[in-house]
């Protein structure tokens, strides 16, 4: 049933939002846009450690920065007072939307996608619909605009990055998912060396990383990779650690490296000191503390986006490389043309979207400045008409 096409050129998200990206520390890449740790208290936050995506305080930080890009974007355009929001999962992004259009008082309609090998449909209310092919973002945009939405100057147009704008749910996605994997398993195996057991990582992994251990791991690769680190060093045993949680003697991944920094005399130097920075990072607040592996998760998704050759097969190409999602990207230009102001938003933190200078040096990228192949469905979308132009 799915075609997919496909774009030997290479191409990056940058082509449409410029450096318009936010990224998990609410830090926007377009450097006239102040740094998160610069403008917390302006925004209204109650410290200086950004909220999480489905915090409230997320959608107040948001709507600031919002509003900040809406006016260097240009000095004549008006204030926001729309929203469209392209996302994949419908806990966090269609609930980041609701926060943010119940906060701002804002019309809003949200598109949540994920591709399935069924006859297309498209199901909602209340402008936040769900869709089982990528290609019903063209039907999304007809229903907003039957519904009234103005698609112009005053809306922004957010858009989510990973498995929506790159590496489409469903369809794309699992190459997001090996970087990940393959950077957990590259630190892992230098901090043991060669006591490490890729078999049974990837077994510890498949356990904890499940809907079942998410409020052990608050859904945090950051503590599913720690606690696979402490494993895999032989300082706790699965099942040990399991029971425990079962028994609700272990809560949270705080207690549970609480409870390895009392074991500390058993570890390796190596092991200790990503302990002891990861440990300090948590307590300060950091959600994403295991900054080794997310530098490494960086380098292992940017390796596989536009890496292999345009005679590439598809099916090759959609396990091996990240590509952008065309659906997407065509969605995306047209609300640009519609005047949109259009944004990026990501749950990575900047050690994964940003090079090291080592790396940066060797030529290395920005992720959202990173070329790769375009995969996906052409979609006809609503003409647009001389009347429906930019607001003068």
């Amino acid at each position: 049933m799915y075609k997919a096409g496909f774009d030997m050129k290479l191409h990056a998200l940058t082509d449409v939002f410029g450096d318009l990206v936010i990224y998990r520390d609410m830090n926007a890449m377009d450097e006239r846009l102040p740094r998160y740790s610069e403008a917390w208290h302006e925004m209204g936050m109650a410290g200086p450690n950004p909220p999480r995506k489905l915090d409230m305080a997320y959608a107040q930080a948001l709507a600031w920065l919002l509003a900040q890009a809406q006016k260097i974007a240009g000095p004549r355009r008006p204030a926001l007072s729309e929203i469209f929001y392209l996302g994949d999962t419908l806990l966090n992004d269609g609930g980041a939307f609701q926060n943010l259009r119940s906060l701002t008082g804002w019309p809003g309609w949200c598109f949540i996608g994920s591709e399935k090998d069924q006859e297309l449909q498209i199901t909602g209310k209340d402008g936040l619909y769900q869709a089982n092919r990528w290609i019903a973002l063209a039907d999304f945009l007809r229903q907003a605009q039957a519904e009234g939405a103005a698609i112009d100057q005053r809306t922004v147009a957010i858009v989510d990055i990973d498995k929506t704008a790159i590496g489409a749910r469903g369809r794309n996605d699992k190459s997001i998912d090996r970087a990940r994997l393959a950077a957990i398993e590259a630190t892992l195996s230098e901090a043991v060396g060669e006591a490490f057991k890729r078999d049974e990582f990837l077994q510890v992994y498949a356990v904890l990383n499940t809907p079942k251990y998410h409020s052990f791991t608050a859904d945090n690769q950051d503590n599913v990779a720690y606690i696979c680190l402490m494993l895999s060093a032989g300082v706790v045993d699965l099942d040990a650690v399991l029971a425990r949680v079962d028994a609700q003697e272990l809560t949270d991944s705080r207690q549970f490296m609480a409870h390895v920094d009392n074991l500390r005399g058993e570890l390796t130097p190596r092991v200790l000191a990503l302990h002891d920075d990861i440990y300090t990072r948590a307590r300060a607040g950091d959600p994403t503390p295991f900054k080794a592996f997310r530098r490494r998760e960086y380098q292992e998704t940017v390796d596989r986006m536009g890496h292999l050759p345009s005679d590439a097969r598809l099916g090759q190409r959609l396990i091996e490389e990240i590509c952008i999602t065309r659906e997407v990207l065509e969605a995306s230009q047209w609300l640009r043309e519609r005047g949109c102001l259009m944004v990026a938003l990501s749950d990575k933190p900047d050690e994964a979207t940003m090079p090291s200078p080592l790396l940066a040096a060797q030529g290395y990228l920005p992720l959202h400045r990173t070329p790769t192949h375009i995969v996906g469905q052409s979609i006809e979308l609503p003409a647009i008409s001389a009347r429906d132009g930019m607001l003068v």
